[in-house]
């Protein structure tokens, strides 16, 4: 099956959405939504980790 100009286009827009959104991410998840085989909705969810210190007073 031959893909038209059109899908194509459409196919690397949502993989260049895709390819930004997990670069500018740290920490996070980039998830993509799929309806009848076609790319409908592109999430991203940034987390922030805090940088944890060992407690030097155990039992206080």
């Amino acid at each position: 099956m031959k893909s038209s100009p059109d899908s194509q286009a459409a196919e690397a827009e949502w993989q260049t959405i895709v390819a930004d959104k997990v670069r500018s991410l740290r920490f996070g998840v980039v998830q993509v939504v799929v309806h009848e085989g076609k790319v409908t909705q592109i999430e991203s969810t940034e987390k922030t980790r805090l940088e944890s210190r060992p407690s030097s007073s155990k039992g206080r």
